[in-house]
């Protein structure tokens, strides 16, 4: 597929300005990726803790699976806004205002905690959630400068700097609950300490070092090739552009980038869907928690550490062959797993790999062939209501793959993935042309 033109400086540009736009790309790929890597900290922190304290404050267990809704249900509900926000005044003030909601997230969740209010801390966890959205709108940040045939590359930069967070995050959450309760904080204030210090990193990051603007530096290449200085502010066609109706009718309009969003969403959803059950279907089997986690560890490197690789992949075959591959690997994911029984830790490991890996092919190809589809003045508002569909398909997915296992059996819900990667992979493998 080739590559939309707007997403670097035109064929007329100035030697002089392609070489600066060529600089502030790399600057701003840096800048990035030390911002997820911060707040990829405080999302692991937060994912991996907020369940155990609903548990506390609740003391009811079947309470405690509201505090991963609570932050998927922030990062969808923020997806729009943020993009919105980008769109009007570039992607500084949109990760300013992710990152800005996910800090109050973490004060409110502090406070609840002090006050022992387990709805107060749900909440918090929806403030939170928008250092997801924040996270998964840097990815699109990354290719606004990228020059044509490079997207999928720079897009998988940012998405492997998150490997970092995810690693390091949940080892900090000991230390920092002694510290904090050291200084007379309640137990439990660790995890949202840590998180509020990542978030307030973040967001300094952004504030300080996101300049200039790509998105806007983008639009003034696009708009006039010979002028050296980038425009002030968005362009008027883009005033308002970040709306749900008009996201809706530029995918009406691009069957390629419906396709890309499609590709996105399948994958997420099946990837969340398996991966939320894995813990449970071990634990029948009598697992302890430390083979879970090395399990689930697995599965995250899968997502993240080969980032790079599929981008070049992407690059270089085409996204759509990228895509189906991804799916291919899904529907592998789904029969292992699926297959496995509760003692089978090792043919479940690998299933999980795979399903870290295939919805890395998923995100980061379906990613780049979203943004390179749509227009420039219009991609912003798309691009949010992907990251909108793809939490809000994450969410279902884990509420139905809950009924499926706890109705039927781990091994329906892997069947059932497998029969929805697999019409969705022929769908796109049809339809390339």
């Amino acid at each position: 597929m080739t590559a939309n033109p707007t997403n670097t400086t035109p064929p007329g540009a100035s030697p002089g300005r392609k070489t600066r736009v060529t600089a502030v790309q790399r600057r701003t790929l840096t800048v990035l990726s030390a911002a997820q890597i911060s707040g990829g900290i405080g999302v692991a922190v937060g994912l991996t803790f907020s369940s155990v304290t609903v548990k506390e404050l609740s003391g009811s267990t079947a309470l405690s699976g509201l505090a991963g809704t609570a932050t998927v249900l922030g990062a969808a509900l923020l997806a729009l806004p943020t993009a919105k926000s980008s769109g009007r005044s570039g992607r500084r003030a949109g990760l300013t205002l992710a990152y800005g909601c996910a800090l109050l997230g973490c004060l409110v969740s502090l406070l609840a905690v002090a006050l022992g209010s387990w709805p107060l801390l749900l909440a918090g966890l929806v403030l939170f959630g928008a250092a997801s959205a924040g996270n998964l709108a840097s990815r699109y940040a990354a290719t606004d400068l990228s020059p044509p045939g490079h997207s999928a590359r720079h897009l998988s930069l940012v998405v492997w700097a998150t490997t970092v967070g995810s690693v390091a995050g949940p080892n900090l959450a000991e230390p920092a609950e002694r510290f904090s309760t050291g200084l007379g904080m309640p137990s439990g204030s660790g995890p949202f300490a840590v998180a509020l210090v990542s978030f307030a990193i973040a967001l300094g990051i952004i504030v300080v070092a996101l300049r200039p603007d790509p998105l806007l530096l983008a639009r003034s290449a696009s708009s006039n090739a010979s002028s050296d200085v980038p425009a002030p502010g968005p362009a008027p066609s883009e005033k308002g552009a970040g709306t749900f109706r008009t996201a809706w009718r530029v995918l009406r309009g691009t069957p390629v980038a419906a396709r890309a969003l499609v590709a996105i969403a399948v994958s997420h959803t099946a990837m969340v869907s398996i991966m939320s059950m894995t813990p449970v279907h071990l634990d029948h089997g009598g697992s302890t928690y430390t083979v879970i986690g090395i399990v689930i560890s697995l599965h995250i490197a899968g997502m993240y550490v080969l980032s790079p690789v599929v981008g070049w992949l992407a690059d270089r075959v085409g996204r759509t062959t990228v895509l189906v591959a991804g799916m291919g690997l899904l529907l592998a994911a789904a029969v292992l797993a699926g297959g496995a029984g509760t003692h089978d830790v090792t043919q479940v490991a690998v299933g999980l790999l795979l399903l870290g890996l295939g919805w890395s092919f998923g995100l980061i190809s379906g990613s780049a062939m979203l943004s390179e589809a749509v227009p420039l003045e219009h991609r912003t508002p798309v691009q949010g209501l992907s990251d909108l569909l793809m939490n809000v398909c994450g969410a279902a997915g884990t509420v139905i793959a809950g009924l499926i296992v706890g109705g039927l059996s781990y091994g329906v819900l892997g069947a059932a993935v497998a029969v929805m990667v697999t019409v969705t992979g022929a769908w796109l493998a049809l339809t390339r042309a």
